[in-house]
């Protein structure tokens, strides 16, 4: 199951992209936000990446302004690995070359199209593995600093 989560200015994009998923028979849950009114984008982005890191989720979209809010605080979760991204050949490398679990996607950057395809591009890459375990792993270590 999917998690999906935003902040005021990422709500318009949320609510495609959850009608976009929902279109596609994509098990998710929607944790908020439900409106466009201000809300801090850290509490959404910690309930998904938590939700994410202890399993109830197999990986997290998140939306906010520029995304990159979502994609800090989702980061301070231990083992979450959350990418800010923009177009759909970063989503896919965030997938396969860095195992990310998490993406965060800017509102006020891209288009619903565009959001649209990068999610399923995010859905659809699986993991490489090999010397890219590796280096996940070394990420993972980092977490310990």
């Amino acid at each position: 199951m999917i998690v999906i989560a935003s902040d005021h200015a990422g709500f318009p994009l949320k609510q495609e992209l959850a009608e976009h998923l929902r279109a596609k028979g994509v098990a998710f849950e929607d944790i908020g936000c439900y409106s466009a009114e201000s809300v801090d984008y850290p509490e959404y982005a910690a309930r998904a990446a938590r939700g994410v890191a202890d399993g109830t989720y197999d990986r997290g979209i998140l939306v906010c302004g520029t995304g990159l809010g979502m994609a800090m605080a989702a980061g301070k979760i231990r083992g979450i690995r959350c990418a800010a991204v923009s177009e759909s050949y970063s989503a896919e490398m965030s997938r396969s070359h860095n195992d990310a679990n998490m993406i965060a996607l800017g509102g006020r950057v891209i288009g619903p199209e565009l959001a649209k395809q990068i999610v399923d591009v995010f859905l659809s890459t699986e993991f490489l593995g090999g010397k890219h375990q590796r280096r996940v792993d070394m990420i993972g270590a980092l977490e310990t600093e």
